[in-house]
């Protein structure tokens, strides 16, 4: 995140490897643990499972979530079924997996240790508050609040992370109960587009810094989107008016994700 006001980003290796956006699979690996002070207890949400004792997930994908299930009034039908996993506990699910349901299921269902976006803080499974849920493949109907959540889902920045149709790209099977959070408007485009991040992230690299940047008006803001790659010390420079703010996310490939907030208005800078 930058602070309002300022015009210039400067680029270093290592921004590309944090951040909402960053794509994790079995072709990017994840490359540096979230630090804890990152991460928040989920307390606020019921849990639907009891296979994770203290669920935690990052800071805002929590705050989120928990709007989102209030919007849809969905707080007593839909629970948390899995968040955060640290490189030990997904190395503990996916050979437990691997004896319990063999290696087609698990290569399905299942990231390898550092492939999987539950290590990012970033990605949760939610399920059908009821006993005797399936911690690997919970229900999650598609009717009622559960057909609220998917409706609203976008709003507050996540996205069904593995669609049928998408295995090809994503190699893991379709997931109706496991949402990523990749931040506004980024879910928008996604799902508009019809999108997976596979291809949302090859597809944000064609609006580059210094070429056509990608528009979009939400709720009050022009929002402003552009790739920069990453390179140490390399200075990024960015138009910001009056009540801006601006969003960096690595990718986890090769470089950043901006997103400029401008709003629209009196105090609107004009992009």
């Amino acid at each position: 995140m930058i602070r309002t006001g300022e015009s210039m980003i400067r680029m270093n290796p290592n921004m590309i490897h944090t951040g909402p956006l960053i794509l994790v699979n079995s072709e990017h690996p994840l490359q540096s643990a979230i630090h804890s002070k990152y991460l928040a207890p989920v307390q606020q949400i019921a849990p639907a499972s009891t296979e994770e004792k203290h669920m935690r997930l990052e800071r805002t994908c929590l705050r989120q979530l928990e709007a989102l299930l209030e919007a849809c009034r969905a707080e007593a039908q839909i629970g948390i079924v899995s968040g955060y996993r640290t490189r030990m506990e997904q190395q503990r699910i996916y050979e437990k997996s691997y004896v319990d349901n063999g290696p087609i299921f698990t290569a399905s269902y299942v990231a390898r240790p550092n492939e999987s976006e539950h290590q990012t803080g970033l990605a949760a499974d939610v399920g059908e508050l009821n006993a005797g849920v399936d911690y690997l493949c919970p229900s999650f109907p598609d009717h009622g609040v559960f057909a609220d959540f998917r409706r609203l889902a976008t709003d507050y920045g996540f996205v069904q992370r593995y669609k049928q149709g998408k295995e090809h790209l994503t190699h893991i099977a379709c997931e109706p109960w496991h949402y990523r959070y990749v931040g506004v408007p980024h879910a928008t485009l996604m799902v508009q587009y019809g999108m997976c991040l596979e291809e949302y992230t090859l597809y944000m690299q064609q609006f580059t810094w210094n070429g056509p940047h990608l528009f979009k008006k939400m709720k009050g803001h022009l929002i402003e989107m552009f790739f920069a790659e990453s390179g140490e010390g390399k200075e990024i420079p960015i138009n910001m008016g009056k009540g801006a703010r601006v969003e960096v996310s690595g990718n986890n490939v090769n470089g950043c994700i901006v997103t400029i907030f401008h709003r629209l208005g009196g105090e609107e800078d004009g992009s």
